[in-house]
């Protein structure tokens, strides 16, 4: 495997200040020299040096490149990779290496809507957004084909995997669910994709469901099965409470003394509390004029 190791390159600013300067100055004086009648042989080498010099800011020029913030350059000399330049400046290196400008600024990847079935074989719409970065230049260079491609095709794979293992929703109470422990499920989505991205030099600095939803093919009667079970919740804990209400005024009548009920008339009473106190509408009263026996 081929990991990052840090290049060592020249100023670029002591070439393009001094270097191509001076090499200019000399082609021109060689030039000069050269058209001046004197000894033929010194005349042809003074214009040999001269295409030597001009040739030499040729190479200078193209040994000279800019590394601009969050940005680097991977270096390879015929084919073998020899270092990274991360630190911001114009730089030299050889005019023969080629350097390949990588981002290592940190990039969104909003995934498609997929349609995968959660862990109860329910068919759910599920789309990710996935925040990374390059860290390992080499890596993401030459251990994969398209570094930008495979953390697209990756984390929807993560995504994918990640989606069959947990319900949509949370039946029973203690169980993770997608939609109701969102930072649960973000952490092992974050997980799975990083598995997958290491050996591209890639680090997942977050990920989060963007969206979720039944397929349009089952959403309508999931919706009534939520519905039904906001519904028995409700009347769960309005039931729970009739009875705890019930059962203080009875005890409080009985520590107070007030009236002495029998069996049935205790029983007709909490028949009527409960009446009152669960049903939908608002009970019409009947005052009693009579005697309650």
């Amino acid at each position: 495997m081929i990991q990052e190791t840090p290049f060592k390159a020249k100023s670029g600013l002591l070439v393009l200040i001094v270097g191509i300067p001076v090499l200019i100055a000399l082609s021109i004086f060689s030039f000069i020299y050269a058209s001046e009648p004197s000894i033929y042989g010194f005349r042809a080498a003074a214009g040999v040096f001269g295409f030597l010099c001009c040739f030499s800011v040729i190479l200078a020029l193209c040994g000279l490149f800019a590394v601009n913030p969050n940005e680097a350059r991977a270096m390879t000399l015929f084919g073998n990779y020899v270092g990274t330049v991360h630190q911001t400046g114009l730089w030299f290196a050889n005019p023969f290496t080629l350097k390949r400008k990588i981002s290592v600024r940190v990039r969104n990847f909003d995934s498609d809507k997929l349609k995968v079935n959660d862990l109860e074989g329910n068919p759910i719409e599920i789309g990710a957004v996935v925040v990374w970065k390059v860290v390992d230049t080499a890596e993401a260079l030459f251990e994969v084909d398209d570094y930008e491609d495979y953390v697209m095709v990756q984390s929807e794979a993560a995504l994918r995997n990640m989606a069959t293992q947990y319900p949509y929703d949370a039946h029973e109470e203690g169980h993770i669910a997608l939609r109701s422990h969102t930072s649960e499920i973000a952490e092992q989505l974050k997980v799975e994709v990083q598995n997958r991205l290491e050996k591209a030099g890639v680090e997942v600095l977050e990920a989060r469901i963007s969206h979720l939803a039944y397929a349009q093919e089952i959403a309508s009667a999931m919706l009534q099965r939520q519905q039904a079970a906001a519904i028995i919740a409700a009347r769960t804990r309005i039931v729970d409470g009739a009875v705890g209400m019930v059962e203080m005024a009875l005890d409080k009548l009985n520590e107070r003394n007030i009236v002495q009920l029998d069996d049935e008339r205790k029983a007709q009473m909490v028949s009527n509390l409960l009446v009152v106190l669960c049903g939908d509408k608002a009970t019409q009263p009947v005052v009693n004029t009579g005697s309650v026996y």
